[in-house]
């Protein structure tokens, strides 16, 4: 089989990381696929913040716990130490779609390099709350951004699970 269809039907979703660092040279690997999503009109609207410093990511951690609404000490990152966020620019009409292409660019090219990965919601409201407007601020971006999601990684501390099977009704085909 194909390598790259490979790496998409073996990904899966890593809910238990290690807490080993990830290489540098792997984190920047990671984000460069995801620079190369297709996007509308090759606008690339998409922007992605990527967040090594532990204090940073355990305070977008507890803001995201909060928006979901779980107890404390609950980590919606999974322990995850990299969090690479994409956001993009709400002026663009196919700013979701665009965002939403980087981090499935970025989850495949995770499992790729053999790390655990998974997609994790809430950007968007975090990044209308005062922790993400002060993210923001402190690397000078300004505009309307919206959050897409987060690519979580890290090194999985479990085997993977095998893939649930496709539904039946996935394809039709008209020929």
């Amino acid at each position: 089989m194909n390598e790259t269809l490979r790496v998409m039907e073996e990904r899966r979703s890593c809910r238990n990381f290690k807490g080993d660092p990830v290489k540098q040279e792997d984190i920047d690997a990671i984000i460069k696929a995801g620079t190369y999503a297709p996007s509308g009109n090759n606008k690339q609207s998409a922007m992605i913040i990527a967040v090594t410093n532990k204090e940073l990511r355990d305070e977008l951690m507890e803001e995201n716990r909060k928006i979901g609404g779980w107890e404390p000490g609950f980590d919606p990152f999974y322990g995850a130490p990299v969090i690479l966020i994409v956001l993009a620019d709400k002026s663009i009409r196919t700013h979701v779609y665009d965002g939403s292409l980087v981090l499935g660019n970025m989850l495949n090219a995770a499992e790729s390099l053999g790390l655990g990965s998974i997609w994790i919601h809430r950007a968007k409201e975090e990044f209308e709350s005062d922790i993400g407007k002060k993210i923001l601020k402190r690397l000078g971006i300004t505009g309307e951004y919206e959050g897409i999601g987060h690519c979580a990684i890290g090194y999985a501390a479990t085997e993977p699970q095998p893939a649930a099977p496709r539904k039946r009704d996935f394809v039709y085909y008209i020929r």
